[in-house]
């Protein structure tokens, strides 16, 4: 039973707590948004909403069968080759310049409290902490079930070097016990300095936060990753919104723009791109290339489970190009032409 509830993590407290009652995007004990956002657009109650999402016909939103995965060795890539490998929902490692990220990672078989409640997908569940080499900095957008996984963070523990958090987060890692390990804690449009003309920006998203029944005690963000040559938009969990334009003229345009395609509602339109948002926030963001993450792991909606590949596809498509690799397949970013494959097909 103390595992359980030490799953859940703990809520910002202290000098935490008196940093996140300063910021700005901090009003009445809890973060908001920058426009008016409702978790729910239904129209209607919030027990009737979840009445009628339970009651949603769900058609096909698991594949039948295993799907198709490649097992990449992560210690044996090459660590002079800029590389990224994700790993199914929004789970992926990158190596940039001789340094390594791994971003929101969940490696367990389930993203929820309990192990029945929104499993992944038969055979996408291919990685786990063992097989990840050293991780200099671990990204983690927000802390959602999803985003967040008690048992891979704390499996992590011994690989990582430095954590960088949305603001409040580093309270969950201290509870779980990364006590010596560097916490960084990002507000939006604050900064980290990675050394050699290299940054990470936390970036606003549209989006809540909690892991119980209080939300928003904890920030939600997305980042820019300025490293070498590269420029990437790591975009975490958000709906559309203005800050998208001014995020590409501040720091766009970007070589690869990391945006969720997926579990998305029109019963939850304001905190979860649609299909037909996501080729807009691209070119607002001044995106030379997309990777749709979000997708191909977890069913926490009622769509086809391969939709929003598919409407990716056909929403991009002669406009933007899309990155659309296996899970566990590397993704070379310095060679001209990223993986494109139908693999879902």
């Amino acid at each position: 039973m103390r595992r359980f509830i030490t799953k859940f993590g703990q809520l910002p407290g202290g000098e935490r707590l008196e940093r996140i009652k300063r910021s700005p995007n901090y009003k009445d004990g809890q973060f908001r948004n920058l426009s008016e956002t409702s978790v729910f657009t239904s129209g209607k109650n919030q027990l009737a909403t979840m009445l009628d999402l339970l009651m949603a016909k769900r058609v096909r939103v698991k594949p039948e069968g295993e799907l198709p995965t490649i097992k990449t060795d992560l210690k044996a890539l090459d660590a002079e080759q800029d590389v990224l490998v994700w790993f199914g929902h929004s789970s992926y490692f990158l190596r940039l310049s001789g340094k390594t990220f791994l971003i929101d990672p969940v490696f367990s078989a389930y993203a929820s409290p309990v192990f029945f409640l929104n499993r992944s997908y038969n055979g996408t569940n291919i990685i786990s902490a063992d097989d990840v080499p050293p991780i200099d900095y671990l990204l983690i957008t927000h802390d959602h079930w999803d985003h967040l996984d008690y048992a891979t963070i704390t499996g992590l523990k011994s690989k990582v070097s430095r954590v960088i958090c949305s603001l409040g987060i580093g309270q969950h890692f201290e509870f779980w016990g990364y006590k010596d390990i560097p916490i960084t804690e990002l507000d939006w449009y604050e900064d980290f300095d990675l050394g050699e003309d290299s940054k990470i920006t936390a970036t606003p998203a549209r989006h809540f936060s909690g892991r119980g029944v209080r939300s928003n005690r904890t920030l939600w963000a997305s980042f820019v990753l300025k490293i070498g040559s590269y420029n990437l938009y790591l975009g975490g969990d958000g709906g559309y919104d203005f800050f998208l334009e001014d995020i590409g003229t501040k720091f766009g345009p970007f070589d690869l723009a990391i945006l969720e395609q997926g579990q998305y509602n029109v019963y939850w339109n304001q905190i979860h791109l649609l299909p037909e948002q996501l080729m807009d926030a691209a070119l607002r963001l001044q995106a030379r290339c997309v990777l749709p993450v979000h997708n191909s792991k977890f069913a926490m909606a009622s769509h086809p489970w391969d939709e929003p590949l598919n409407q990716i596809v056909e929403n991009v498509a002669g406009t933007i190009p899309v990155v659309t690799p296996k899970i566990g397949e590397p993704v070379f970013l310095s060679e001209p032409g990223y993986v494109s494959e139908m693999w879902w097909k």
